[in-house]
């Protein structure tokens, strides 16, 4: 081999061996880098981790809360800090919207802390989640009330408030629970008329005087008390049973004398082309919820 051949190879050789050296320094500084920030996060106080989650939350960003909550949980399973991050991945869970998760948090804190001091406003979080649980997602496209979904949950909702308010009636959440209970109750009243006046467009009027008597019955004092006598007056009516339906008119005129049951204008069903809704149901345009929106 000349001497020149062993110039150039050497040359050749020593570019070489720097283009791999450059290579495995760049991988090496790379991979130790992500070892050496996943051992720094790791390893961060519990107070650090703590304010990086909460201020997230601040800032209302949900996702990134909950991330840095559930690492810390993770990371630290016990002490005060680890209780309240509890407390709020469940509230972040909520207002992210990812209702069953929150449920499964409150549940999880009432089973490991069933004295905290938070005890009230955990039962209150879970009614809160639990009321607005299993909403189809096309129900709040058409903007329909609730009434038009299952009640299963709302009412383990309305059960979550009514602990608060019975036991803890003196907590900050008390009062508010109350007034979400009658909310609820109007909503489960709502359901029963609907269904009352199914019946009534298919001329099917003991079904329907009974779902009306159940509404009275059940929910009594509720916001649709009123269309449900106007249901029984209806009903009874048809059914030729004319003294109960004059009692029916009686009770209307003394609490609600411009029903317009009385003026032959209950029910009012909407018009044909509503029924193409997949959740509207037929119940009457004229209850005392349309009456309001009017």
């Amino acid at each position: 081999m000349t001497q020149r051949a062993l110039t150039r190879f050497s040359r050749s050789s020593a570019t070489s061996r720097v283009v791999l050296l450059a290579l495995v320094v760049a991988l090496t500084g790379t991979g130790c880098g992500k070892i050496f920030k996943k051992k720094e996060v790791e390893n961060q106080p519990v107070e650090v981790m703590y304010e990086e989650a909460h201020g997230a939350m601040q800032n209302n960003n949900w996702d990134r809360g909950l991330q840095n909550f559930r690492r810390l949980i993770a990371q630290y399973p016990y002490g005060p800090y680890t209780e309240q991050a509890l407390m709020e991945t469940a509230y972040a869970e909520y207002k992210a919207g990812k209702l069953d998760d929150a449920v499964t948090t409150v549940d999880r804190f009432i089973r490991t802390y069933p004295t905290h001091r938070n005890i009230p406003y955990m039962y209150y979080l879970r009614g809160l989640a639990n009321s607005n649980r299993d909403t189809v997602f096309l129900q709040k496209v058409w903007r329909l009330d609730a009434s038009r979904r299952d009640l299963a949950t709302p009412m383990q909702g309305y059960n979550d408030f009514a602990r608060v308010a019975e036991n803890y009636p003196n907590s900050r959440y008390a009062a508010d629970a109350r007034q979400r209970m009658i909310q609820l109750r109007d909503q489960f009243a709502l359901h029963e008329l609907d269904t009352a006046i199914y019946y009534l467009r298919r001329d099917a009027w003991v079904s329907a005087a009974s779902r009306a008597r159940y509404l009275l019955e059940t929910y009594p004092q509720s916001a649709y008390q009123n269309d449900a006598i106007a249901v029984l007056g209806e009903a009874y009516t048809h059914l030729g049973n004319q003294t109960l339906a004059a009692d029916a008119k009686r009770v209307l005129e003394l609490n609600d004398p411009r029903h317009p049951w009385l003026v032959g204008k209950f029910p009012d069903y909407p018009w044909m082309v509503r029924r193409l809704n997949p959740f509207a149901g037929e119940k009457s345009s004229n209850t005392v919820e349309q009456r309001k929106d009017d």
